[in-house]
């Protein structure tokens, strides 16, 4: 890693982002920003009001804007799943930052996904988890500089599979 470094976490809602990021930003002592926190915080609303109230089109450009607002140096940002469709918010964070896609099969995420209506995740009325990841997996792969397969690990070995990387 690089000194000042960020650590920005990608994947699909439900794989552990979060958690894990706690984990590592602890680890690392690097502080720690969950960007569905700073865009809830920022708009006043939880993501799925967002999404109701004001459209998905209005939520990722509240998303990017909330992303591009970041300046930053070591931390540990878990993002919002969607983040990927917003190249400019990508790069934004790629700039003083390692990208780590935490990956998980639709299976697992169905799973853990329990509340999907509730949520405030990003997907057009009637969308499977299948067919989002099938829309974002290729996004995840193009902007991360490793992924990690989260399968049946728990948070600590997924942190530890994340340190073995960076």
């Amino acid at each position: 890693m690089r000194p000042g470094e960020n650590i920005v976490l990608v994947g699909m809602p439900g794989v552990g982002k979060s958690t894990v990021g706690v984990l590592l930003a602890k680890r690392l002592r690097y502080s720690f920003i969950d960007t569905d926190i700073h865009i809830q915080t920022r708009e006043g609303l939880k993501l799925q009001e967002i999404i109701d109230q004001k459209g998905l089109d209005s939520f990722r450009e509240i998303e990017e804007q909330a992303i591009l607002s970041l300046s930053c140096n070591e931390h540990v940002i878990a993002t919002g799943g969607s983040v990927v469709y917003s190249e400019k918010a990508m790069t934004h964070i790629n700039k003083n930052g390692r990208v780590c896609h935490m990956e998980l099969d639709p299976q697992r995420l169905k799973v853990r996904l329990d509340n999907i209506n509730s949520r405030g995740i990003v997907m057009a009325p009637g969308q499977s988890i299948e067919t989002l990841y099938e829309e974002r997996h290729p996004l995840y792969m193009k902007y991360a500089d490793f992924t990690v397969d989260c399968g049946d690990m728990t948070p600590n070995e997924v942190l530890k599979a994340m340190l073995k990387n960076l």
